[in-house]
This record gives C-alpha cells, sequence and structure tokens, in this order.
C-alpha cells in the first residue's frame, strides 16, 4: 500500500511528524494499534496514541475541546451521539476536499447512510469507521417445532409466529427487545423507519405524533407487553435483553448486528446452536432497519498538524484496513469491502444475507439528531415505556410531540 498525498487545504501550524490520536476501547482500536508499525515506517510518521473508555473519552473531549487545545490531533468520536454538537461548536475540522479530492482513498466507495451522519451544513466533518445495522435474532428450533419454514419476513408475520411459538412453549416468550426509555430508542427506531415515521419531519419538525408513529410505538409496546416475558422491567438495555434470549426464554429479538456473537458463543449462549439471523422484518413502508455508523474519525480543528491527521485516517479508514477490520467481525462502512466475500467469512452465512438487506434500505440515523441526544432520547423513548406496560400509545405520542417540538425549538434558538 502506498500513502497519496491528501488534497485540501489544513491547519499546519504546529506540523509534526508525530500524530495524536484519540481512540476509544474497541476492537477496531486493538486491531488499529497492531498495524501501526506498518503505517509508521511507510509514511515516515509516530502515531502517539490515547487510549479511554467511553465515558473517559466523553470526559476529556467535554474539556479539551471546549478549551480549544491543540493537544488532539485525530479523535474517534460517536457521529450520532455527539457528532452534531461538536460540528456545530467548530470542533471538527471539515474534511470535505480532502475526502472528495483524493481519488485513491475512495470517498464515494463510503455508504451513503453513515456519511449521511458524519456530514454537517454539506460538510464531511467525519469519516465512519465502525457501522452497525439492525437485524432479528432467531431460535430456529422453535420455529421448526411450531412449523414455521422460515422466520418472518413482515411485522405481521413476526407478531403471528411469536403468538405460536410462545402458545406452543410454555414459559418461553414470544419476543424481547430493549424496554429501557432512552435504551430502547434506537431498536425501536427500525419499527419506526419501516411503518413510514421518523422523529422529525423533512421541515425538522417533531414527527413522533404521526399516525406512523403512533402505529410503531403501539406494535413494539404491545408486542412486549402481550408476546414479552413475564413481569417484563422497563428499564432493559441491550445486556439484559440479550441474556433472556441467550439463556432460551425468548423466540425473536431485534438487534444490532455488532453484538451477534453474544448469541453464537457457546461460553455465554445456551441456545448457541439454534440461533439464525434476519433480515428486519417489512412494515407498511417495507424493511429499513437502521444502517449508522457508530464511530467516526475526526480532526480536531484546532490542531496544528491537520495533514498530517489526514494521513493516518486515509490510512486507517482505508479499504485495506477496513477490509481487515471486517474480518474480524467489526463492520465498516464501505461498499467495496462489503461486496467482497472475504469480509463476511466470518460471519454467519445468515448474518451476512440480513446484513446485505440493511445495507440497501438503511436509514443513517437510530436516534434523533440532535445537539443534545440523551435529553431527546428521554422525550421520545416515553411512549414506549407507556405502550409496554398498557398506556394509551397514542396519546402518550401526542404528549411526547409537545415536549420534543419545544425541545427542537429550543435548539434551534
Amino acid at each position: 500500500m502506498t500513502l497519496s498525498a491528501c488534497g485540501g487545504g489544513g491547519d499546519d501550524s504546529g506540523a509534526s511528524d508525530t500524530v495524536r490520536v484519540t481512540l476509544v476501547n474497541h476492537v477496531w482500536t486493538e486491531n488499529i494499534r497492531k498495524a501501526l508499525p506498518e503505517f509508521e515506517q511507510q509514511s515516515g510518521l509516530k502515531v502517539e496514541v490515547t487510549q479511554l473508555g467511553e465515558d473517559q473519552l466523553s470526559d476529556q473531549y467535554n474539556v479539551k475541546l471546549n478549551a480549544g487545545s491543540d493537544d488532539i490531533d485525530v479523535m474517534m468520536y460517536r457521529p450520532l451521539q455527539e457528532g452534531r454538537l461538536f460540528a456545530k461548536n467548530g470542533y471538527l475540522a471539515d474534511l470535505t476536499d480532502k475526502a472528495k479530492e483524493n481519488a485513491d482513498f475512495d470517498f464515494a466507495d463510503f455508504q451513503d447512510a453513515p456519511v449521511s451522519a458524519t456530514t454537517y451544513e454539506d460538510k464531511v466533518v467525519g469519516i465512519p469507521i465502525i457501522t452497525e445495522q439492525q437485524v432479528l435474532y432467531y431460535r430456529k428450533d422453535l420455529l421448526e417445532k411450531s412449523g414455521f419454514s422460515a422466520p418472518p419476513q413482515t411485522l405481521d408475520e413476526l407478531k403471528a409466529q411469536a403468538i405460536k411459538i410462545q402458545a406452543d412453549n410454555p414459559g418461553v416468550a414470544g419476543f424481547v427487545a430493549r424496554t429501557g426509555k432512552a435504551a430502547a430508542v434506537t431498536q425501536f427506531s427500525s419499527f419506526l423507519y419501516s411503518f413510514g415515521g421518523d422523529f422529525v419531519d423533512e421541515s425538522g419538525n417533531s414527527a413522533v405524533n404521526s399516525e406512523a408513529a403512533k402505529q410503531a410505538y403501539a406494535f413494539y409496546g404491545g408486542l412486549l407487553r402481550e408476546q414479552g416475558p413475564a413481569n417484563i422491567s422497563t428499564d432493559m438495555s441491550w445486556s439484559e435483553a440479550m441474556a433472556i434470549f441467550t439463556q432460551g426464554q425468548a423466540a425473536f429479538y431485534p438487534e444490532a448486528n455488532s453484538l451477534y456473537a453474544n448469541a453464537t458463543d457457546p461460553s455465554k449462549s445456551r441456545v448457541a446452536e439454534n440461533v439464525g439471523f434476519a433480515p428486519f422484518p417489512a412494515g407498511p413502508a417495507g424493511s429499513k432497519p437502521y444502517n449508522i455508523p457508530s464511530w467516526g474519525l475526526a480532526i480536531n480543528e484546532a490542531s496544528g498538524n491537520q495533514t498530517n491527521a489526514w494521513k493516518f485516517i486515509e490510512w486507517a479508514a482505508g479499504k485495506e484496513q477496513s477490509l481487515e477490520q471486517q474480518k474480524t467481525g467489526t463492520p465498516g462502512a464501505r461498499t467495496s469491502v462489503f461486496e467482497n466475500p472475504e469480509a463476511t467469512s466470518t460471519y454467519p452465512e445468515d448474518m451476512a444475507q440480513a446484513i446485505t438487506v440493511s445495507l440497501a434500505n438503511g436509514v443513517g440515523h437510530d436516534r434523533p439528531v440532535v445537539e443534545r441526544v440523551a435529553q431527546a432520547r428521554e422525550i421520545v423513548g416515553q411512549p414506549i415505556v407507556d405502550a409496554i406496560t398498557g398506556r394509551d400509545a397514542a396519546a402518550s405520542a401526542d404528549t411526547a410531540h409537545e415536549a420534543f417540538q419545544k425541545f427542537l425549538d429550543d435548539e434551534a434558538r
């Protein structure tokens, strides 16, 4: 591999052959660190890595970026959690010219949905490196026992199969999913899109009380209330829902593909041999699961070493490294890599097929695209909890709409 010259300008007032990179604890990071000697030898640069947990990473960014510190060159960040806030505050350098003028980097190779989340006001401010798609986990043995020859292709079939399997297997829930007010929002989003809704409309106003949204809230909550585990709690995140599924207590579980090893590893799952994966079932608007960048790479606008920072990014997010990452089970955002059979050779075959559907129909966000994401999730997640507990989902959606619209108006000021 040769490193090409980067396109576009950049602040090089503090140019240095040492690139300071801040990364999160992740398999992607471990893989990159192992490959760094190759990059350093080819580029003549030295990479200084700071590796932190998610909370520590957020704390450091909050302090250093707000202070305009220039001691971070490259930053690993969450485009859908803090990307909009960072971009609005001017923390992220404009990478548009660097990305699009470099033919070898081939920016057009990145999928549209993840790129939409790393773009702000028509400027490329980040490069997606790790993606997630929602798929349907299911128990092959339970489907066979109840006479189903294939997993559900529609949400209506999902409900029908969940009802039948639950009736045939006392003590086993037909369906399990995240239930926590904020935690459930991301997985609920695919239901929302597949019913034809979204969190905001094309004008940027709240859409959580649209007819499609009300139907999605009622469906998701009703499925958990009627076909979910007995005495279901309303504070489950992925770990609790996954535990129910892997202990053999549920037939269907919609979740991010990035967590699949928890279900297929015999040391973690009692049902490992019987777990199957299917594309997200189609709703009235079709199958529209999310396809999101969970992590991206950006350059600190305050960095004086932006040209060399970009050289690191074009290597770390290049085709060769993306392929190596995907072979270890870390999905990227490059179309060419997903089309390479070698990239998905380590995945279960049905998982690879399910991901293909998500890539074709995927939506680039799994939560409201706002600055104060945590607060927004609390608002739009309340109707989920209300639907699970048997309250009027439509009335709750109307209440959430009023609160969310006020939230959006406040952010726009």
